[in-house]
């Protein structure tokens, strides 16, 4: 057995002369084989077969689609009151200006999503239409 040192103080590490072998010798890499062309031939048509059922499976993309693309329900309603998105639009200047603070801490707001979420609070609050809290 050979020993190495690692340099650091009076340590040794043996080493057996077949694994250092092992660790230098590459993996052999793989034979690629060339194929027949009767093979190749065989994968071109199954492939064309395979594309041709997948093309019948998707919807024709030519129809044109009025407006923004999605078609609206009918009868749908607002999910948010004006009033409420004007309280979200005064939260959002508050904290740009720098004067929306949290509840009882007193800390300011720096974030958008926080400042959005307190003026949907407010408008819970004095009974605007808003949806309810999905946290609670």
């Amino acid at each position: 057995m050979a020993t190495k040192s690692t340099g650091r103080g009076s340590s040794t590490r043996s080493v057996s002369k077949t694994t250092a072998k092992k660790a230098s010798t590459k993996a052999p890499s793989k034979k690629t084989t060339k194929a027949s062309p009767t093979k190749i031939a065989a994968e071109k048509t199954t492939a064309a077969k395979v594309s041709s059922k997948s093309a019948a499976k998707k919807p024709s993309s030519t129809k044109k689609r009025s407006g923004s693309g999605a078609a609206k329900k009918s009868g749908s309603s607002r999910r948010y009151s004006p009033d409420a998105s004007k309280n979200v639009e005064r939260e959002m200047k508050e904290m740009h200006e720098g004067k929306l603070t949290i509840g009882r801490s007193g800390k300011k707001v720096t974030n958008p999503k926080q400042a959005i979420a307190i003026g949907l609070s407010e408008a819970r609050r004095a009974g605007k239409k808003v949806p309810p809290n999905p946290n609670r």
